[in-house]
């Protein structure tokens, strides 16, 4: 199995920062090196053993997807190959793991579109019939199918803090707040911002839950990000559609009631919920079997989705 890369250790550029996967570099005032690192969080937390592979799967099926859904939305890619910025005794660090894209002004919301009720819009649904304020139909089970996908933001936490979904019109108020300056002289608002995140997520998801079901997955959700440039256009950025940011579930082990298997990491919290964990850093660590499976599941909802093999 391939050597997994924990913390990239890129010294021909600075450091930025580290997220909770994503080390972040500078090459000049418009660009910047990402490097998807093997790193896995679960429940907020960083935990000690990297996945194999995880991060070159990212970063294929962010590709994979940027390409695929380029005519929806601009998005942070620059065509620039990332061995060309760093020093040669750094390549192996990049290759097939790393992105060079434009400096953006990131959205201060993770921009969540849900096709199905699962996770923290199941717990929110079952205590007040609603997500993000969102009304939905009364009766409706474990994993149920959305008469139509919703956008429901939450709030970007810092490493180690916990996202929390919040109103539309929290979003469009973060939004302001917090990009104000960058939007002065653009002729945009955060309400008009937050709304064409909304409607471009809505339309991202909904293509690319077309496209999977003809490959026998279901995104169930997925969150995007996005950010602006000096004109105040809309861009994505971070990843799209991975098993990191997504639901992904084999259409034919879906059922109503249950909280289907899935490609992502969903096999860890799993396995974590078994353990006597407080869920605060630090985290345990996993048992191979556990780190070989996770690999091999994220191999596989790439395989599948792109009909391609991983390099």
């Amino acid at each position: 199995m391939t050597t997994p890369l924990f913390e990239s250790t890129i010294r021909s550029l600075p450091l930025l920062a580290r997220g909770k996967v994503r080390d972040i570099y500078a090459i000049d005032d418009e660009k910047l090196l990402i490097v998807t690192s093997d790193r896995l969080s679960a429940f907020d937390v960083i935990l000690p053993d990297p996945i194999p592979r995880k991060g070159q799967v990212l970063t294929a099926m962010a590709n994979f997807w940027f390409e695929k859904l380029g005519h929806v939305v601009p998005n942070q890619l620059t065509g620039i190959a990332p061995e060309d910025v760093v020093a040669a005794d750094e390549r192996d660090q990049v290759t097939g793991r790393a992105l060079v894209v434009k400096r953006l002004a990131p959205l201060p919301i993770e921009a969540v579109v849900r096709g199905y009720v699962i996770g923290s819009g199941w717990k929110d649904y079952q205590a007040t019939g609603a997500i993000c304020g969102i009304e939905l139909p009364a009766g409706l089970k474990q994993a149920a199918k959305l008469p139509e996908p919703i956008f429901t933001p939450a709030s970007k936490a810092d490493v180690g803090d916990h996202d929390e979904n919040i109103s539309f019109a929290q979003a469009q108020e973060r939004t302001q707040t917090v990009l104000a300056d960058q939007l002065t002289g653009t002729g945009k608002q955060g309400a008009q911002l937050a709304d064409e995140a909304r409607r471009a997520a809505i339309q991202l998801y909904t293509e690319a839950a077309d496209y999977a079901a003809t490959r026998g997955i279901i995104i169930a959700d997925t969150k995007f990000e996005f950010g602006i440039d000096a004109t105040g256009t809309l861009h994505l950025i971070d990843e799209a559609l991975t098993p990191d940011s997504s639901r992904f579930w084999p259409a034919d082990q879906y059922q109503e009631g249950i909280s289907p298997p899935s490609f992502d990491k969903q096999y860890v919290r799993d396995h974590l919920e078994t353990l006597d964990w407080d869920k605060r850093a630090p985290g345990p660590r996993l048992p191979a079997e556990v780190i070989e499976r996770t690999s091999a599941k994220y191999v596989e909802a790439y395989e599948r989705l792109t009909g391609k093999t991983l390099p």
